[in-house]
């Protein structure tokens, strides 16, 4: 499987989410930020290789149907609801991003 995490600029919460969740076996994870300044800006090759989009926040997903609408045909966007109140790894959001994926891992 593999699993796409997107936030506004990828500095925090994708980012974290990748680094967790890339130590686990038999999956790839990536994460890519939405914006036009993002660290790592979301590409279509990402979308076309990703099983499941995670997206922290509703308007991501709603940049995502936007920007990219064209590649997402049969892909699954799941929106998280995690705001941008942390730090990159903090261990809230490292709790939180554990908590709301489980049942998708």
């Amino acid at each position: 499987m593999n699993y796409l995490f997107l936030c506004s600029m990828n500095r925090l919460r994708s980012p974290t989410a990748e680094t967790i969740f890339g130590e686990l076996p038999n999956i790839e994870v990536d994460s890519a930020g939405i914006n036009r300044r993002a660290e790592v800006r979301l590409s279509a090759e990402q979308i076309e290789a990703a099983d499941i989009i995670f997206c922290m926040e509703k308007m991501h997903k709603r940049k995502l149907g936007e920007n990219y609408g064209k590649y997402l045909k049969g892909k699954r966007a799941v929106v998280l609801d995690i705001p941008d109140d942390f730090a990159y790894m903090e261990a809230a959001l490292v709790k939180i991003l554990k908590s709301k994926c489980a049942r998708y891992f």
